[in-house]
């Protein structure tokens, strides 16, 4: 028995050393999980391999959800606090990011403006956190100008919320032919909810019916089946859906 227990470890060691090959992770991981199988399985696990699955992701956003539902302003005072206190470049981004989770955008907008010209300019996450400062702060053209040369720089990096959030920019900035190409596009290569649902709305607000009832029936089709935690992590564009439907004259 104690021979299966260290087979199993070398096994699970193995199966962690080639994610971390595949993944691109520092070499000292396979040092790791080769001198420690055991151990070293763990600690790539909770700090490698756990962060990267769609299960901490969903994670992490259930947990901040709860965060920010019992203390909603505490991010923003912590981050503004630590702001002034040290006005780093990192401190004027974490600024920036509760400013815009708690729907200051405008003030979001001219922090990421200041990012934008610091050592960070170049960092894409950055860049798209600033994306949709200025989207949701009105200045549609300056969020197509920012999304535009993420897509340049690296046309895989976040693909879908890239697509999804240029679409929207477009339709801002007014060019509504360009931004239903790009809908299109989104939904074609990724069709997830929040792409079906924006693009619901899009069709919605430029009058086309037939393309909002086509599109509410995928939706429905999706979400007939969705869990109660499924629909707290996506309810703000279902409340979304629901009013611009409910508002939508009946033919």
């Amino acid at each position: 028995m104690p021979f299966v227990g260290i087979g199993l470890h070398v096994l699970i060691a193995l199966f962690f050393a080639i994610h971390a090959v595949r993944s691109g992770q520092p070499l000292y991981w396979l040092v790791i999980l080769f001198m420690f199988p055991a151990f070293g399985s763990i600690v790539y696990f909770v700090v490698v391999y756990l962060p990267d699955s769609r299960l901490q992701s969903g994670a992490r956003r259930a947990v901040a959800a709860a965060a920010r539902t019992l203390d909603p302003t505490r991010e923003l005072r912590e981050a503004r606090a630590a702001f002034e206190y040290t006005p780093t470049a990192q401190n004027q981004m974490r600024l920036a990011a509760a400013l815009l989770d708690s729907g200051a955008a405008e003030e979001a907008a001219t922090n990421y403006e200041a990012c934008l010209k610091g050592p960070f300019a170049s960092d894409l996450e950055i860049q798209l956190l600033a994306a949709r400062a200025f989207l949701d702060s009105g200045r549609g053209a300056r969020a197509v100008e920012r999304l535009q040369a993420i897509r340049h720089a690296d046309a895989a990096f976040r693909a879908e919320q890239v697509s999804l959030l240029l679409a929207r920019a477009l339709f801002a900035d007014g060019r509504t032919s360009d931004a239903a190409a790009e809908f299109e596009t989104a939904q074609r290569r990724y069709g997830s909810f929040d792409v079906l649902g924006e693009y619901e709305l899009f069709a919605r607000a430029t009058g086309d019916q037939a393309g909002a009832a086509r599109l509410q029936t995928q939706i429905e089709s999706m979400t007939a089946r969705w869990s109660r935690h499924n629909r707290e992590l996506n309810a703000a564009l279902l409340r979304r859906l629901a009013s611009a439907r409910a508002a939508t004259p009946r033919s």
